[in-house]
C-alpha cells in the first residue's frame, strides 16, 4: 500500500480556507505524534540554553488563544480560556516563563480546547471575511485571518522543531 500525501479542505464550506486549516491541523497532528508517550521528566526538562517541551506547549496554546481573541475577535480572552492559563507566559523582560509539573494530560487539553475554540470561529468564514483586515489598535497593526493561520502554521512548525531537536538531545545527549 503506497502513502497518499493529499492536502484536503478540513471544516470549512470554502476550500481555500479548508485547506489552510487542513496545514494547521497536519502540523499539530506531526507534534503530538511524536510526544505521544513521553515521560514527564522530558517534558519538564531543561536543556541549557533551550526551553523546556512543557513550556513550549504551553507558549504554542497561549499564542493562539492570543492571535484568535485579541487579534481576530478584538476581545480579551473568555474566562474558559484564561483559565487554562494560570501561569503567566513571559517574564517582565519577554523571557517565556519555565512551566513545569503540568502533565502531558493537562498540555493536550490546554492545546485541543484552545485548538476547537479557534477551530469554531475560522470554519465558517467566508473569503470576503478570511481576507477582511482587523485592526489591533493596542499594538498599532491591521491583521486578517489568513495570515494569522499562516503565522500560526509557522509558528508551531518552527516550535515543534525545536521540541524534535530537544527529544534528540534528550535521548542522545552528547
Amino acid at each position: 500500500m503506497k502513502n497518499e500525501l493529499f492536502v484536503i479542505p478540513f471544516g470549512s464550506e470554502e476550500p481555500e480556507i479548508g485547506r489552510w486549516l487542513w496545514a494547521l491541523e497536519d502540523v499539530r497532528k506531526t507534534l503530538l505524534e511524536r510526544l505521544n508517550g513521553i515521560s514527564q521528566a522530558t517534558l519538564d526538562a531543561k536543556i541549557e540554553g533551550s526551553t523546556s517541551i512543557g513550556s513550549l506547549l504551553y507558549h504554542i496554546s497561549i499564542v493562539e488563544a492570543g492571535w484568535l481573541h485579541y487579534d481576530i475577535l478584538g476581545t480579551s480572552l473568555p474566562p474558559e480560556i484564561g483559565m487554562l492559563f494560570p501561569i503567566e507566559p513571559w517574564s517582565e523582560d519577554g523571557v517565556l516563563t519555565h512551566v513545569e509539573g503540568q502533565s502531558m494530560d493537562e498540555h493536550l487539553h490546554r492545546l485541543n480546547t484552545v485548538r476547537h475554540v479557534f477551530l469554531s470561529h475560522f470554519k465558517p468564514m467566508t473569503l470576503a471575511d478570511w481576507r477582511a483586515p482587523r485592526t489591533n489598535e493596542e499594538e498599532g497593526y491591521d491583521v486578517t485571518p489568513e495570515w494569522v493561520v499562516y503565522h500560526l502554521i509557522e509558528h508551531e512548525a518552527q516550535h515543534r522543531g525545536q521540541i524534535f531537536q530537544q527529544l534528540r538531545q534528550l535521548v542522545n545527549p552528547q
